[in-house]
């Protein structure tokens, strides 16, 4: 009975939730039903069977981004879990350091859950779950964002990608998991693990506050290796603390008294000297291994978030999302392009035209102006040849010459009229 409805809830999830930031609404298909069920293979049960598990025992997830590592435990017969499997991420976008807004491509940082709901055997990435982002924590810091998964397809733009065959695997667990009587699962994701070497690498990192607020539920399990009880008051975690009376945790307001269990403080404050000590050695050794790069708060995931809203409107845009450096300044290639979707080939196209229509306005522009400036010379030589005119109309004429007669040449002999007509009779007459 509990399988079936657990079955019907995970079909009518699929109608709500999508792969990775996408848009689309998934149907429910026998296909997602097929993949969905798929089981562990025997080898895999009897490792369980032999750490003292169940096939349905409950179990954590624990995401490591620097090491790109995803990692199953289960519970224990004696309540304790126990690490069963390790998955590579082979894709994950954005750097280390949490999700802020809506399109800043982080994946996120923090403490989250996963109820049946957030199961969806129809994911357009093979298979996925939705990790609670945002959770109580980032509500109450103003932080947005949706659809985070682990998913399959090795494809991602902020979610944490395997491959198809893991994320079988890892939907197994959850879904045994929850056939076994689990109401919901914890995902605890961290920029790297939180060790003294860790953390004095990043001690200048600006997320080195957020991730020491995370260390505390970090360590907490590593001490216990059982969940640690998540609640949020004042804006921040905190852990395994039982509030006084019927006090109860406010994730904005201020936190309620409260206590931990004794053992819990005890074998804490044993951890944190020796902790204190191996921090301050490997802070004064320096750093072997050099960080990698982290998001600068708001201001960059902001940068990003503008971004991402223009390569889904399909403009022509750097092939990588901008960086911010150290000193606050921007960097981002060189090399430019366009998504290749429909609303990019729609862009390409509205460009393309646009380019023709300013390519033709141009072209008649030139036309115009070359016209105008023929019309101009021309008005100017009909001008210029009127004045000319003018000016000759308004000249005295010029009064003929006289030659004196003296100054006349003697006909030449046999010349003229009387020369003429005397060759003429003797033509006639003879000589």
């Amino acid at each position: 009975m509990i399988a079936n409805l657990l079955r019907a809830g995970l079909l009518t999830a699929a109608v709500a939730l999508a792969g990775c930031n996408a848009a689309e609404i998934e149907q429910v298909t026998t296909v997602g039903t097929v993949k969905a069920e798929k089981q562990l293979s025997a080898k895999r049960v009897a490792e369980l069977q032999k750490k003292g598990m169940t096939r349905t025992s409950p179990i954590i997830a624990r995401i490591f981004k620097e090491e790109a590592k995803l990692e199953i435990w289960k519970q224990k017969t004696n309540g304790r879990y126990d690490i069963v499997a390790s998955y590579n991420i082979c894709k994950m976008s954005g750097k280390l350091g949490p999700k802020f807004i809506e399109g800043d491509r982080q994946a996120p940082e923090g403490f989250y859950t996963v109820r049946p709901s957030q199961m969806n055997p129809n994911s357009s990435y093979h298979l996925a779950f939705n990790i609670g982002y945002p959770n109580a924590y980032d509500r109450a810091n103003g932080r947005t964002g949706s659809n985070l998964m682990v998913h399959g397809a090795c494809s991602s733009s902020g979610c944490f990608a395997v491959t198809d065959r893991e994320i079988e695997e890892i939907y197994a667990f959850g879904r045994d998991a929850f056939r076994g009587g689990q109401t919901e699962f914890q995902v605890q994701s961290f920029p790297f693990r939180m060790t003294a070497a860790n953390m004095a690498r990043y001690r200048n990192d600006p997320n080195f506050e957020f991730w020491t607020m995370l260390k505390e539920g970090y360590d907490q399990f590593e001490l216990t290796k059982v969940p640690p009880k998540v609640d949020v008051c004042e804006k921040r975690y905190v852990f395994n603390r039982i509030p006084e009376g019927t006090a109860t945790f406010n994730p904005t307001g201020a936190c309620p008294p409260s206590a931990q269990p004794n053992t819990l403080t005890t074998a804490y404050q044993s951890y944190a000297k020796n902790y204190d000590a191996a921090f301050a050695v490997a802070a004064k050794k320096g750093d072997k291994v050099p960080p990698k790069p982290s998001i600068a708060g708001l201001q960059e995931a902001n940068i990003v978030s503008d971004w991402t809203k223009k390569r889904a409107r399909g403009e022509r845009i750097s092939i990588e999302p901008p960086s911010m450096n150290a000193d606050g300044t921007i960097t981002q290639t060189s090399q430019m392009g366009r998504i290749d979707s429909p609303a990019g080939r729609k862009q390409a196209a509205l460009d393309a035209a646009a380019a023709q229509k300013a390519k033709a306005e141009a072209e008649k522009k030139a036309l115009e102006l070359a016209k105008a400036e023929e019309k101009k010379r021309l008005e100017e030589e009909a001008k210029a040849a009127a004045e000319a005119a003018k000016v000759a109309e308004s000249a005295p004429a010029a009064e003929p010459s006289v030659v004196p007669a003296s100054a006349e040449a003697p006909p030449a002999e046999g010349s003229g009229f009387l020369s003429g007509a005397r060759k003429r009779i003797v033509n006639i007459f003879g000589s």
